[in-house]
């Protein structure tokens, strides 16, 4: 038995403690990590520091790497929240008697071990941690080697608060930041229950073309916002300006505007406030005309075809215009991912037709799609966003977490 599969076996093990904890039980784990952060801002702070200096700082990934004392309070806010949460085990999906008098209950259980491969998020590590601990789940954990360090700190300080609580420390499990770990979780039949890929396009279609133990598809998000010809000026300033510039390497940050022919006039008026955020726009012809010469020349582009269907991650922006809601629906179709989208309306029949034909996890109608989140929704917490139809869809936070299994009790009854 080699090393990684030494770890997969630990894990396995710590799951069924896990599995027998009470909800309180758990609830005191995740307060005591929750404290342990509070505590330890400059030793997480120190690791993060390392992570960070090797990378360049115009790198997208580098937003998502930070760590900062108002994240790590925010991490730590999470995690106390997740503790308040109801219990999401041993609830009651289904119950029947059948005719011959057998009780039948479907009910939730944990998956067992949950595996999750990420990039540059040390907080994924942390939320990850919480949702498993209050899910009944061990996890396993593949960061990459941006967030070595910080990955290796988090899971140190987690640990350590597990094992003063008489809990095996690989509850939580971080592998090694090697191809060949990442290989190994995918491989690992018998050992990971489910695997769940956070991170770019390139990870995902990694994952899910390679994986011989269950995949739930995450993360990469291609979101658009259409401008219909009745949508409110003022409102659509503000919810464009903050889908953009919120946070601009997040998966629900907002990559192409389509605007309906009709309001090519207001773009100027529109997209002000991304100039002052230096935002790069790609115009087709008729928003570059509309924006030309009320735009700054420098951060104002010629879309190609390449812009259509890019995640930017980045303060850069496609614009599109369409004639009617049909071809942004048809825009949408073509190069969505099935993440976030949304409409900018004041017309109700619009509004209903854009949430019933728009084919993704969420539909916003005059909301900004940077409320695409597990603490948003008020999940608490959210491993990742599930852009798949098949299972979880949307923000995975505690029920999703959770599988069923079928309790059949009867006295003797026989099949005939």
């Amino acid at each position: 038995m080699n090393e990684l599969e030494k770890l997969f076996q630990g894990a396995r093990q710590a799951a069924r403690q896990v599995a027998r904890l009470t909800d309180d039980e758990r609830n005191e784990i995740l307060l005591a990590v929750a404290g342990r952060i509070a505590e330890s801002h400059d030793s997480l702070l120190a690791s993060n520091a390392l992570d960070l200096a090797r990378m360049d700082r115009t790198n997208p990934l580098y937003d998502r790497l930070l760590l900062t004392h108002d994240r790590l309070e925010g991490i730590a806010h999470d995690m106390t929240q997740v503790s308040t949460l109801p219990s999401p085990l041993n609830r009651i999906i289904m119950q029947r008697t059948l005719p011959n008098g057998l009780h039948l209950h479907k009910v939730s259980v944990p998956f067992g071990v949950i595996g999750v491969v990420y990039e540059a998020r040390p907080n994924v590590t942390f939320d990850v941690f919480a949702l498993c601990m209050k899910s009944g789940n061990a996890c396993v954990l593949k960061g990459g080697r941006d967030a070595e360090e910080s990955n290796k700190a988090a899971v140190a300080l987690i640990q350590q608060v597990l094992q003063e609580h008489g809990l095996s420390a690989s509850a939580v499990t971080l592998l090694p930041a090697t191809h060949e770990a990442t290989g190994a979780m995918l491989n690992a039949v018998g050992y990971i229950d489910l695997c769940i890929p956070r991170g770019g396009k390139r990870l995902i279609s990694f994952v899910r073309d390679n994986a011989r133990v269950p995949v739930i598809e995450t993360g990469a998000g291609v979101v658009n916002t259409y401008f219909d010809k009745d949508g409110n000026i003022d409102i659509a300033r503000d919810i464009v300006c903050n889908a953009k510039t919120r946070r601009v390497s997040v998966c629900n940050a907002l990559d192409c505007l389509l605007v309906h022919e009709q309001r090519l006039s207001d773009l100027p008026k529109l997209l002000a406030p991304l100039a002052e955020h230096n935002v790069v726009l790609y115009a087709d012809d008729r928003a570059y005309a509309a924006l030309d010469g009320h735009y700054p020349a420098s951060l104002l582009k010629t879309a190609t075809a390449e812009h259509w269907g890019t995640e930017f991650m980045d303060y850069a922006m496609a614009v599109g215009t369409v004639d009617n809601i049909d071809q942004a629906l048809q825009h949408i179709d073509t190069y969505g991912s099935g993440h976030s989208e949304c409409i900018i309306t004041d017309n109700e029949a619009q509004a209903r037709l854009f949430q019933k034909e728009v084919d993704a996890a969420c539909v916003y109608v005059n909301v900004p799609t940077s409320f695409t989140d597990g603490a948003q929704f008020g999940l608490g917490a959210e491993i990742g966003i599930s852009t798949q139809k098949l299972g979880p869809r949307g923000p995975m936070g505690l029920e999703e977490m959770t599988t069923y299994k079928w309790l059949i009790e009867g006295y003797g009854q026989v099949r005939h």
